[in-house]
């Protein structure tokens, strides 16, 4: 059993897993019955910034168009449309031993696909959470579940991975934004 976080806490996953390189992020959700009349679909994105607070190329931005980084680092495992069933409903899987040097911060956001046109936010989103694990064990090193209701953002930042002092951490966020992922790419590669 890992590490429940609350918002803002941390881990540094050197002293809670020392010889972790491949970790699993699984993010997970379910949706409430809404009268919007379309099926919900989420999507998680990886933003790997540098010391800028900004992506070094496009292609430092992985998400259900772009599976890959160029270090071969970070890989999406595949947009799930539907949200439907138990456990991680999207992953994506971190060799922290690939990062480009100049990578600082991984950061792991959900947004909620056309939520505008769709009239959906993720106060009708329940059961929120992202979670880290060893992938080679599967063994979960800490989870955090997203307790408050966001009934007007579309667009969670659930939580990033980030360098510090020579050693990966990790952080719960759990800020909301109504701009969507567009409002994240602005910020990001903008």
């Amino acid at each position: 059993m890992g590490i429940n976080l609350s918002k803002g806490g941390r881990i540094d996953l050197a002293k809670e897993a020392p010889s972790l390189t491949k970790v699993g992020i699984g993010l997970g959700w379910d949706t409430n019955s809404t009268d919007t009349g379309v099926d919900f679909d989420l999507d998680a994105s990886v933003f790997m910034v540098n010391q800028s607070g900004k992506i070094p190329q496009e292609l430092y931005f992985v998400f259900y168009n772009n599976l890959k980084s160029p270090d071969g680092a970070v890989e999406h495992t595949g947009d799930n449309r539907t949200g439907m069933g138990d456990g991680d409903d999207e992953t994506i899987n971190v060799n922290l031993s690939k990062v480009d040097g100049s990578i600082l911060e991984l950061i792991f956001v959900v947004t909620i696909h056309e939520a505008k046109s769709r009239g959906q936010n993720f106060g009708q989103v329940r059961n929120a959470y992202i979670r880290l694990y060893n992938q080679e064990s599967g063994a979960e090193i800490a989870k955090y579940e997203l307790d408050e209701d966001f009934s007007s953002e579309t667009a969670i930042e659930f939580g990033s991975l980030y360098k510090k002092d020579g050693s990966w951490r990790f952080k719960a966020v759990g800020s909301g934004y109504s701009a969507g992922l567009q409002g994240f790419v602005d910020k990001y590669i903008g």
